[in-house]
């Protein structure tokens, strides 16, 4: 299966976690968000960074990764707080990323998108055993943004 990310071209030649907290993860975790089309991959771009700089090159990462739910953890709407969407939501979200990158039970977490909850982002463990073997960025395509987004 494949799946997306976006990011600046100076970043475009692998898959590097930045450590940041995220709504699914704590500081210091190495994992890598990606998008299951290119449509939410943009979407969760535009929407996370203050604005697009129309200036920069960016790059929509297509990511390999095991078609296996033995591979994949999935978080369902229904067993979050209602107000998952927000950011006051973070701190339980964190958790629940938090302890499955511990207990690197799998090697993706499956969780609906804040932007589109009936389509999904896939978190990926690079800490993970499997890692390495298993996800693969097959290429990095040029990104063209439509002028109404910028």
């Amino acid at each position: 299966m494949e799946v997306f990310r976006i990011c600046s071209e100076k970043y475009s030649r692998s898959l590097i976690p930045s450590g940041i907290a995220n709504r699914w993860n704590d500081r210091g975790q190495k994992v890598v968000y990606a998008g299951s089309s290119r449509s939410l991959a943009t979407l969760e771009m535009v929407v996370h960074r203050i604005a697009l700089i129309p200036t920069q090159t960016y790059k929509v990462l297509v990511i390999s990764i095991p078609d296996d739910d033995r591979f994949v953890k999935q978080v369902r709407v229904s067993n979050l707080p209602d107000n998952w969407r927000t950011l006051a939501a973070y701190p339980s979200l964190q958790k629940i990323g938090s302890d499955w990158y511990k207990k690197r039970e799998t090697l993706l977490l499956k969780v609906p998108s804040a932007v589109i909850p009936l389509e999904h982002n896939f978190i990926i463990n690079t800490e993970h055993p499997g890692y390495e073997a298993a996800i693969k960025l097959v290429r990095a395509e040029d990104c063209f943004w439509d002028e109404r987004l910028i």
